[in-house]
């Protein structure tokens, strides 16, 4: 692998260009159906805890069948099982249109489109992260991952806006219907690629019990487990914004769909921000990750008083620096610290306790900002995010991380920056666009 960024060096691959604008579209499509989703289930049920419990079930998915799907992926062309991921999700995106078009929505065919649509992701995010390697090859996946991530956050500062303008002029099944059509702009981006230009990827080994001896290496090191701990707490309560978002914009500040598009939208400007301002920061320690998980959760606190929806708005901008700032900060604290032989098992759990605290996480938030007020659910992540960085201070402060190249942090840096970005994407678009995995 190249050991320097390559820029744009991954746009001179003619099938790299052909995804990134396919993917490019898809990942449009992908954000306006968030909008549209949400505001369908409030529209449906009226109630937060049902938001929640739907939210969960488009995530539970990827929990049960990621490591099947990342071995289906090591076994069988990428190629064909994209464009088989691809059809079937267009095929549900579309169905659900047409159900809202026909008045025939119901809660229980919520949860199963609901779940149909995790299921197809579940098996789509190992498979198009292993692909992008196929397409540029070992010296341009640094500059491939680099320019996904842009485009992965333009579409996510479009996206939303966009499928607010949509739902007001022409009605809620019209995002749908748009991306069940990007999901064939992408299927037709795969059929005109040039199979001969793939460049093949040694499968990667995949042992048994990967997770428990993951499990085991970062409960030995308090400077593995105090991160993995605050991971798990402050992503179940504070990482819900496809939740709390809806909510603040329906029944807090009385605003139509177009209302949670702005604050998708601007969550989603604060992201880039934060990613830019981390980029700046010099390398992460432990000590950094107490204050980020401190602003992340006073940024919260802040947008939760807010009195308008326009000062709201101008809060989340902190709120997604912050999203970003601790999962960077984690990220790279986490490889900094695990040897190396063992570090690809600790990333695993750590995305592994990310995805798998959102069943949880959102029906608990869901509950909240039904029966009590939207504003508490940014309350509790904003409480959850200061009282565990006060009780892992102890910890954080003594802690210590493995001295390493130079080159080798600066590449852990702009990994866990990219991987981070992504990943809060992910978890606010309740459909996984792309899981991270390790470089």
């Amino acid at each position: 692998m190249s050991s320097k960024p390559g820029g744009f060096a991954a746009l001179r691959h003619r099938n790299f260009r052909l995804y990134l604008m396919g993917q490019g579209l898809s990942q449009a499509g992908t954000w306006m159906q968030t909008v549209a989703m949400g505001w369908l289930v409030l529209k449906v049920t009226g109630s937060g805890g049902m938001l929640g419990l739907v939210s969960a079930a488009q995530f539970m998915p990827t929990l049960l069948f990621g490591a099947f799907a990342g071995t289906l992926a090591d076994r069988h062309s990428r190629w064909h099982m994209l464009q088989i991921t691809q059809v079937l999700a267009a095929v549900i995106a579309i169905a659900l249109g047409v159900m809202v078009v026909t008045d025939t929505i119901s809660v229980w065919s919520l949860f199963v489109l609901a779940a149909a649509f995790g299921t197809v992701n579940a098996f789509d995010m190992p498979i198009r992260s292993s692909f992008v390697y196929e397409l540029v090859g070992p010296d341009d996946i640094t500059s491939a991952v680099g320019i996904g991530s842009t485009t992965n956050n333009v579409a996510r500062i479009i996206g939303p806006g966009a499928a607010g303008v949509l739902i007001a002029a022409f009605g809620l099944a019209v995002p749908f219907l748009v991306n069940g059509v990007s999901f064939l702009a992408i299927t037709i981006a795969l059929l005109l690629m040039r199979q001969s230009e793939f460049v093949p990827k040694a499968p990667v080994k995949r042992e048994k019990g990967q997770i428990r001896e993951g499990i085991k290496v970062v409960w030995a090191d308090s400077r593995l487990r105090t991160p993995m701990l605050m991971t798990v707490v402050i992503g179940m309560l504070a990482y819900e914004n496809q939740i709390s978002l809806p909510l603040f914009a329906k029944y807090t500040f009385d605003r139509e769909a177009t209302g949670y598009g702005i604050l998708s939208s601007v969550m989603g400007v604060g992201s880039v921000i934060g990613g830019l301002l981390i980029a700046r920061f010099g390398r992460a320690t432990h000590k950094r990750l107490g204050f980020a998980a401190a602003f992340l959760g006073g940024s919260m606190l802040l947008a939760a008083v807010m009195p308008t929806f326009w000062t709201m708005s101008a809060a989340l901008l902190l709120v997604g620096a912050g999203s970003v700032a601790f999962i960077t900060m984690n990220s790279a604290t986490l490889q900094l610290t695990s040897p190396v032989e063992v570090r690809g098992r600790v990333m695993a759990l750590y995305i592994t306790a990310i995805i798998g605290t959102t069943p949880i996480g959102g029906p608990i938030i869901g509950w909240i900002g039904q029966h009590i007020d939207p504003r508490a659910t940014y309350i509790t992540g904003g409480l959850a995010c200061l009282l565990t960085a006060a009780f892992a201070w102890p910890s954080l402060r003594r802690s210590t991380e493995e001295a390493l190249p130079a080159e080798d942090e600066e590449a852990i840096h702009r990994s866990a920056i990219i991987d981070a970005e992504t990943l809060v994407g992910d978890l606010d678009s309740e459909i996984p666009i792309n899981l991270p995995t390790e470089k």
